[in-house]
């Protein structure tokens, strides 16, 4: 039996979340001249890039977009990894962690041991859709979209092609 996908935010409304987040995400870093987008694997990198390009368009931030790969299914097995950046950039920067959905935040928790060997300014968490389901002390200070659910119910975000949006089943 096939589940029937609800259509929660279409692709309008997902850039709209974006542009918003982004001046959120801006006016809390007014200080910043460089920002880190990390993105926790495929989702979390693609819309860490939506974000990047997003700022710099509407403020004077520079970004860097990096991404954190993680095994989501079997997170102790396999070694967080960063791609594309040197530990050493990560330096007194601020970070702004990426993934499509946060449930129980236990894949934030672990896409953070990534940066916990290096000196940053600060991490802060921005997901499209915050389900609410915490298991980890792991909070999104930006939020697309707060969607109560069962914990049998599934979300999934596509944020790029033609079925462009957020889908509960």
């Amino acid at each position: 039996m096939t589940k029937n996908k609800n259509l929660i935010l279409n692709a309008i409304q997902i850039d709209q979340r974006i542009v918003r987040m982004a001046y959120e995400i801006y006016e809390n870093n007014l200080g910043e001249k460089h920002l880190i987008m990390a993105g926790v694997s495929e989702n979390g990198f693609l819309f860490a890039s939506k974000m990047s390009e997003a700022l710099e368009e509407i403020s004077p931030l520079k970004t860097s977009v990096v991404r954190v790969d993680i095994n989501k299914a079997a997170p102790f097995t396999d070694e967080v990894q960063l791609n594309d950046v040197a530990e050493k950039e990560l330096e007194k920067k601020s970070i702004v962690l990426f993934d499509d959905v946060l449930n129980s935040g236990k894949t934030a928790a672990f896409a953070l041991k990534a940066f916990l060997n290096t000196n940053i300014k600060k991490i802060e968490v921005a997901v499209m859709v915050n389900r609410s389901h915490k298991a980890f002390p792991i909070y999104a200070k930006y939020k697309g979209y707060e969607l109560a659910t069962t914990i049998n119910e599934h979300v999934e975000v596509i944020l790029k092609g033609k079925d462009k949006g957020v889908y509960l089943y």
